[in-house]
């Protein structure tokens, strides 16, 4: 099966399908009970907050406080948490968090949280925010948020029951979860690893001295008390309670370089470290590590102790915040040059710009939505964890989706397609007599590939990026009425299930590097998302599915096979199957290390 993928599909599809329509309206009516069982369907854990946005809760320019909207939404996410763990929770970490609109005194505030997925004992749980205008009854997208929650009990060990999706969205949020989760894990990896082999270029010499203000001068320094009010029921303090201390800090840093109100429009993931309690001291401290042109760093951290007397004092958190200056037209400003202080200062200054790239990459790469993504993305090692978590999630994501359609079924092999607005998509659906670990080993080495998929000519491992990571370069046959053969430069990811019941994934998107351009040999394809997914269906026996969006250069080929005017799907998935059955007993070494 050729891996190409793509953007645009031409609105003459639709009839390909029409001779197809009582197989759909027989799968739909299959569907209708569950739809029916769905009407007026509330999550379990959802829990909903509105606020009406008082004076009180504003800053200087009459608009809510990040702080008091970071407290609001962490009491949401906790309520959420709990309803589920149905004991006390904690707030472990809050993913990266971009503001897209400020809220005015006098509107409402309506937060939305409900928990993704549960793992042993720590969850996710997705919050949305919105904002609306009473008089006008306008609304606005404030921001979303991730934040992970550990259940505590005192006695015995936490083991929370499993979150059952109901809803494609629920599916789709529960699968890939469990990526963000590894993303998680290796965040503070990704930056080490981003310092130690990437140089990161300064301009500290060439930059206007006359417009320099000392690092030293934007420091800042605050003691909080923490009380009773700023606790929960376990007597630990609120993680919004910190988090608003720490943007209150932040934002003073902040104005003391650019002499105006600046606006918070980013925070990087909030990690506490350790819990706080009822009559601590929290020290929070706060810097300006570099000034781009329209946009600071803000650095942040936050240590305990308990008595005036101690010495030592417990880090709880640290926090990165990214701010702007807005003008009258509500548009950036030009910001003063930060002249860091040596050693530490001069490293923070680096460590800001790393971090930069590193959040573009992630607000580019990750937050963005599927079709705004091109299909070949650069490869680097900056960049690398997010395509392989770009690339997981948006195989996991095609596979949540609701709408799939049963084309047609040969010899017990199914072919399904799914017509979205921009996208004809196609799966593969079969079951084979392997253990779904041998299958996976075999399917993931795409060096194996052409011994049955007469489309994969040729497989040159171009670098194993680690693990579970490696890119290929692949030559294909010529297709569709080219002349010229194509070749394709794949990353391709694989994933072990997280839980009983996950599938074993691997997923597969196009990729640039430098070494491997475009030839006048070859013309070069590309795929956005496809791959195989595989579950176990028993002992020696696992169902394998392959899925893939098609592009208009080979929309020809994809609907000639869908139409049933050709049989090339079904020869080459058998010929997938063969070579499985052939190769299961080779892998008995490999086997071990899963």
């Amino acid at each position: 099966m050729i891996q190409n993928v793509g953007n645009h599909l031409r609105r003459g599809l639709a009839s390909v399908f029409s001779s197809r329509t009582s197989r759909k309206s027989a799968l739909r009516a299959g569907n209708d009970s569950a739809m029916a069982d769905s009407e007026g369907y509330r999550n379990p854990t959802e829990v909903q907050m509105s606020q009406l946005v008082l004076p009180c809760h504003t800053n200087q320019r009459g608009e809510l406080s990040v702080g008091q909207l970071l407290k609001w939404i962490d009491t949401t996410a906790c309520l959420s948490a709990e309803r589920h763990a149905g004991c006390p929770c904690v707030t472990a970490s809050m993913d990266d968090v971009y503001f897209e609109h400020t809220i005015s005194v006098g509107q409402v505030v309506n937060i939305k949280a409900k928990v993704n997925r549960a793992f042993n004992s720590s969850m996710e749980v997705g919050i949305q925010v919105t904002s609306e205008d009473l008089c006008s009854e306008k609304q606005w997208n404030v921001c979303k948020a991730l934040a992970t929650f550990v259940a505590r009990r005192e006695i015995t060990k936490v083991k929370l029951k499993q979150i059952t999706p109901r809803t494609e969205e629920e599916k789709m949020e529960h699968s890939v979860a469990a990526e963000r989760r590894r993303m998680r894990l290796v965040y503070a990896d990704t930056i080490k690893d981003l310092l130690a082999n990437c140089a990161i270029q300064d301009d500290l010499e060439s930059r206007d001295c006359s417009r320099m203000v000392p690092a030293e001068k934007t420091r800042v320094e605050s003691v909080e008390l923490v009380l009773p009010p700023h606790a929960n029921h376990q007597g630990n303090t609120f993680g919004g309670q910190i988090m608003a201390w720490m943007e209150n800090v932040a934002t003073i840093a902040a104005s003391r370089l650019c002499r105006a109100h600046p606006t918070l429009k980013a925070i990087e993931m909030f990690h506490f470290r350790g819990p706080s309690q009822v009559g601590d001291r929290l020290v929070l401290k706060a810097i300006v590590n570099n000034a781009f042109k329209h946009s600071m760093e803000v650095g942040v951290c936050v240590e305990a102790y308990r008595q005036e007397a101690e010495t030592h004092r417990r880090h709880i958190n640290s926090a990165f915040m990214t701010f702007v200056v807005l003008d009258a037209d509500d548009q950036p400003q030009l910001l003063p040059w930060i002249r860091p202080q040596p050693g530490d200062g001069e490293r923070r200054y680096r460590e800001a710009s790393a971090r930069k790239k590193i959040r573009l990459d992630r607000k580019y790469i990750v937050s963005c939505k599927q079709t705004e993504v091109p299909l070949s993305v650069p490869w680097d090692p900056s960049n690398q964890v997010y395509l392989s978590y770009n690339n997981v999630s948006s195989l996991k994501m095609l596979v949540a989706k609701d709408n799939w359609v049963l084309s047609s079924e040969i010899s017990q092999v199914r072919l399904y397609t799914l017509e979205d607005d921009k996208f004809l998509s196609f799966h593969m659906e079969m079951v084979v007599h392997v253990d779904a670990a041998q299958a996976f080993l075999l399917l993931s080495d795409l060096r194996q590939r052409p011994q049955w998929d007469k489309h994969y000519r040729s497989v040159e491992l171009v670098q194993q990026v680690d693990e579970d990571d490696a890119i290929y370069h692949v030559t294909s046959p010529a297709l569709g009425g080219h002349t010229k053969p194509q070749d394709f430069v794949i990353l391709a990811s694989r994933r072990k299930p997280c839980d009983n019941g996950d599938p074993y994934v691997i997923a597969l998107r196009s990729v640039t590097l430098p070494t491997h351009r475009e030839t006048p040999e070859y013309r070069r394809g590309e795929t956005l998302c496809s791959g195989f997914c595989l579950w176990r269906e028993g002992d020696q026996l696992t169902k394998v599915s392959y899925y893939n969006q098609a592009t208009p250069g080979v929309l020809n080929y994809v609907t000639t096979n869908v139409a049933g005017l050709s049989s090339e799907f079904y020869t080459t998935f058998k010929a997938c199957e063969q070579f499985l059955l052939d190769n299961r007993n080779d892998l008995a070494p490999s086997l071990q290390t899963l």
